[in-house]
């Protein structure tokens, strides 16, 4: 096997592994936004910003 062939294959699987990352992330985030039960973020308007951090 050639070399480049190897880095082009390592860096085309870290770009795959980041953009499932992203998408599973970005699933978990909505999923949040979207339950009325969940922990508000200190940086919402309607919570106190002295409060617990949502996700601690």
């Amino acid at each position: 096997m050639e070399s480049g062939f190897i880095v082009i294959m390592l860096a085309l699987f870290t770009l795959l592994a980041f953009v499932v990352m992203a998408i599973i992330s970005k699933q978990k985030t909505e999923e949040r936004m979207d339950d009325p039960s969940a922990t508000k973020s200190t940086l919402a308007a309607d919570k106190s910003s002295t409060g617990k951090p949502a996700d601690v």
